[in-house]
């Protein structure tokens, strides 16, 4: 492979890396190397990118992958838009949406015992053993518990990652509430442009819920997957010297073949967000980053300013481009929570939200075999448990998540920077912490 010449010793393990933050967030990772904690991979202890220019040995580039290297990942992920383009999510000049604060001092001490048994770990621990940069925990609309770690501050952005489709999914929930995009009609409806691609006899409702049938790897212990390709086209990696591949993202999703049939088995696919993206920028009218600006971040009230990563054209990265601050994620997953309202103002059609928690297809989602979500489904770009608390989420890799509990009237927002990328991973300490959580809250 070309690009791997041009970064000896290190590409496989750097592509890996990063190609894994668009990748399924139950995916097994081959191996699990040993990594330096929490506190030994602090980004602001180790130096990264500190003074006026910093020292070589503690320069992040995107040029080298460096970027994507872990424990670098602990800065980039908090820095993003200063490695690559990036369009403004505009909260515009309203006034900041109210978001109570009364803080509790009992839940660093919460226990669980972890998926598959184990030691009890306490709430604090988990923090650590996830490599969080930031966490908020609200009850009934305030805030209970808000944490910040390395390179994230209160007033900063951090990648979301795949959390980004969930925003992407819910917007174009909305325009089919609004009548104006029809889940069952053919997705070149609206998009002639991928007429002969494989998406060309998909509906708008399976790319929704990823149960399209294509030729489309995501396999990212290998360098000769598609996903390699899908990067390089978005921008979000350096591509080689002679490279003639797509250069942007609607490009790339012209070049997708069809293998298998539409419909039958959900499979994980992150062109499906692509599309999804595309669909609710071309209905709408406008940008996909003016798109989430007019959908959520005005009508909400946002604290600050997003960042969607754009690629060459100018497209917004559907699939896991959103940087934003963590109490701004607060405040769209608890208006999730809320059957799509907040502050007093429906800004989510509640029938939207209630189709969302209610799930998709249970038995296409089982065929995925994701070991630590038995029993969940994919609906709208939300993973959705069908637990007894009713409980769905917003999943990114290394970590991101917003969790969204109805019985227990909580949610819990997550920014992280684990160096394993897949959730599976993950999960065994995350999903039993949550509930712990969401139990203490309960008891009160």
């Amino acid at each position: 492979m070309v690009f791997a010449t041009k970064f000896p010793g290190r590409s496989l393990v750097a592509l890996a890396a990063w190609a894994a933050a668009v990748a399924a967030p139950g995916m097994a990772a081959a191996q699990t190397p040993t990594y330096p904690d929490a506190a030994a991979s602090d980004p602001v202890a180790m130096g990264w990118m500190q003074g006026v220019p910093p020292p070589p040995e503690r320069t992040i580039r995107f040029e080298d992958l460096s970027f994507m290297q872990f424990p670098q990942t602990r800065w980039s992920f908090s820095h993003w838009r200063e490695l690559m383009p990036t369009a403004e999510v505009a909260r515009g000049d309203g006034a900041v949406g109210a978001l109570p604060v009364r803080l509790r001092e009992d839940l660093d001490t919460v226990s669980f015992i972890p998926l598959g048994g184990g030691a009890p770990m306490s709430w604090r621990q988990s923090l650590d053993a996830n490599y969080t940069d930031g966490v908020l925990v609200m009850h009934r609309g305030v805030v209970v518990y808000e944490r910040y770690f390395g390179a994230l501050t209160p007033a900063g952005q951090h990648l979301a990652h795949s959390v980004t489709k969930s925003f992407v999914g819910t917007a174009a929930a909305m325009l089919i509430a609004e009548g104006r995009l029809d889940p069952e009609a053919p997705v070149v409806r609206y998009i002639p442009e991928l007429a002969d691609s494989g998406f060309a006899d998909a509906t708008v409702r399976q790319v929704l819920d990823m149960t399209t049938g294509l030729a489309y790897s995501e396999v990212y212990t290998d360098p000769a997957s598609d996903a390699f390709d899908f990067i390089r086209a978005a921008g979000l990696m350096p591509r080689p010297p002679g490279y003639d591949g797509p250069r942007t993202t609607f490009d790339y999703l012209r070049t997708v073949k069809k293998a298998g049939r539409h419909g039958q088995a959900f499979a994980y696919k992150s062109v499906n967000t692509e599309v999804v993206g595309w669909l609710a920028a071309r209905v709408s009218g406008q940008p996909l980053a003016q798109v989430l600006s007019e959908r959520f971040w005005k009508p909400m009230g946002m604290e600050r300013d997003a960042y969607l990563h754009v690629d060459s054209s100018g497209a917004g990265y559907a699939a896991g481009g959103l940087s934003l601050q963590l109490r701004d994620l607060g405040r769209f997953c608890e208006m999730m929570r809320n059957g799509g309202a907040f502050n007093g103002r429906q800004i989510v059609p509640a029938g939207v939200v209630a189709d969302i928690a209610a799930g998709g297809d249970r038995r296409a989602f089982a065929s995925a075999g994701y070991s630590t979500l038995p029993g969940w489904s994919y609906r709208n770009q939300w993973w959705v448990s069908h637990d007894d608390h009713g409980t769905f989420m917003a999943r990114g890799v290394y970590g991101q998540a917003c969790y969204v509990d109805p019985k227990a009237e909580m949610v819990i927002v997550r920014f992280a920077s684990s160096p394993q990328a897949s959730n599976s991973l993950l999960d065994p300490l995350s999903l039993p912490a949550y509930r712990a959580v969401a139990e203490r809250l309960m008891a009160d």
